[in-house]
């Protein structure tokens, strides 16, 4: 597992890295850098098609987190509602649903932005800790893109 951080536009990165961020179950895309990743990759609509009832199941199963892999983005769902705050669990949940996907697609190569801790307002501190213990032992590398 390689871990680095740099400061670079998050979509500035080559071609052959994965991009991730996080999401709601119920798929708004309506603040932060979601909305960046919906005008770029059309993300709510795709989302939405695929996965229709994706909300309903989400609580009939109570799930607390979940990924979604749609062409190269991984979206870390890490909580039901757009207004609400994910917490460390969850987010710990979705990256290791994001971690079992990996290994499953043989993707080595994962970007993202310092997941968590904009809008969501987890400490970076304790979410990089976590992005390196549930990567560690793998082949994937992740770049984190600050700005």
């Amino acid at each position: 597992m390689e871990f680095r951080e740099e400061k670079r536009d998050l979509f500035s990165v080559p071609e052959d890295y994965y991009l991730a961020h996080c999401i709601s179950a119920d798929f708004a895309l309506g603040k932060g850098i979601a909305v960046e990743f919906n005008r770029r990759f059309d993300m709510k609509r795709k989302l939405k098609d695929h996965y229709p009832d994706y909300l309903a199941r989400w609580q009939a199963e109570k799930k607390r987190s979940g990924c979604i892999l749609a062409g190269r983005v991984f979206n870390l769902i890490t909580k039901e509602r757009y207004f609400q705050k994910p917490t460390y669990n969850s987010l710990r949940g979705a990256l290791e649903c994001m971690k079992a996907l990996c290994g499953e697609k043989d993707i080595r190569r994962v970007a993202m932005p310092v997941i968590g801790c904009g809008l969501d307002r987890l400490e970076w501190e304790k979410v990089s800790e976590m992005i390196q213990e549930v990567f560690a032992g793998t082949e994937v590398e992740i770049l984190v893109c600050k700005q």
